[in-house]
């Protein structure tokens, strides 16, 4: 049987709480702040982080795991490596229950302090009800990762725990000097230096100001979990996305099925991410995919702030989920500022 630790009696009893109240008319829908998340404690020198692969295959790259391997211990870092982390289940990193095991290892050995993804692509959706998280919230560890590892980024959230959207260790093929800042920011979220940004305006942007939690990650990802017990509560959050190789209309139906299921009511804010490789379509979308996103959500008047570089280009930059920021949106600048 699944036994509530304290973080999750105190974060029921505050929910109920606040439900009453709504349904009393008590308290508004924009007055409803989301609970404080877990902070997993920041890593140290000597601390272990466990690679795992719980997605795509990753077939003729060991040379990336081996330079994922000695970067962290140039930091000072013991690494375990996953013991399937190299098998070959057709599309997959072994088969699901094998892809799972080497998750849920990581996730109940107190020992590991931080679970870093090898690679993305598909996968984890196929695990996520295989996973028991009890252990993992009596000793609660960073869990890194992006794109297909939104799904354990949402999972993880539902707990009441912070994540890390950064690089994995697959990005690394990339030459180290042309990813200075994607490798520097994902070292400042792991040791806790802080993390602020200030961004290049657009004149697609929302001006506006927010506070609140930080949640998202890849669109289809997100779309992927609605009507599950996985799917994010963005009441009161403000909701990053990104995504790649998707054809415009793809993007748009995705933002309508969000939309129509009351994603985007009690939303604070948006912050988009790299839209990568768009796909073209004999019939042309007819405007930009900034104008789309800006026409999707027209219903809304919460900031919108675009050209946040994190997403699936070599200038990835960490984000911490879950973790409450400051938004301030211009036409000239965007100033994304995390809580400490």
């Amino acid at each position: 049987m699944y036994i509530y630790n304290m973080s999750k009696i105190a974060l029921l009893t505050t929910l109920c709480c606040t439900l009453i109240l709504f349904v009393k008319g008590i308290v508004t829908a924009q007055e409803i702040t989301p609970h404080k998340l877990i902070q997993p404690p920041y890593l140290k020198a000597g601390d272990s982080v466990a690679i795992v692969a719980p997605s795509g295959i990753l077939k003729n790259k060991s040379d990336e795991i081996e330079q994922a391997k000695q970067l962290l211990k140039g930091w000072g870092l013991q690494v375990v490596i996953g013991k399937h982390v190299f098998q070959d289940a057709n599309h997959f990193a072994g088969t699901d229950d094998e892809r799972c095991e080497d998750l849920q290892k990581a996730l109940d050995d107190p020992g590991i302090r931080a679970i870093w993804c090898a690679r993305g692509g598909y996968g984890t959706v196929r695990i996520l009800d295989k996973l028991n998280w009890a252990k993992f919230n009596e000793n609660p560890k960073w869990l890194i990762g992006y794109s297909d590892i939104t799904a354990l980024h949402n999972a993880i959230h539902n707990e009441g725990v912070e994540s890390i959207h950064a690089l994995m260790c697959t990005s690394l093929s990339e030459e180290f000097s042309s990813i200075e800042q994607t490798i520097d920011t994902f070292k400042d979220a792991i040791f806790g230096t802080g993390l602020n940004y200030t961004l290049e305006g657009s004149t697609y942007n929302r001006t506006g100001s927010a506070k609140g939690q930080l949640v998202g990650g890849n669109l289809t990802m997100l779309h992927t979990m609605l009507g599950s017990k996985t799917s994010i509560d963005t009441s009161g959050k403000i909701l990053f996305i990104e995504e790649i190789g998707e054809y415009k209309y793809h993007i748009d139906r995705m933002l309508q099925s969000l939309k129509r299921a009351g994603y985007f009511d009690n939303c604070k804010g948006l912050i988009v991410g790299d839209i990568s490789k768009l796909r073209k379509n004999t019939t042309l979308w007819g405007s930009s995919v900034e104008q789309l996103i800006l026409d999707a959500l027209s219903d809304f008047t919460f900031p919108i702030a675009f050209n946040m570089p994190a997403g699936h280009e070599k200038d990835n930059r960490a984000l911490i989920l879950g973790r409450t920021i400051q938004l301030n949106v211009s036409h000239n600048q965007t100033m994304v500022i995390f809580d400490r």
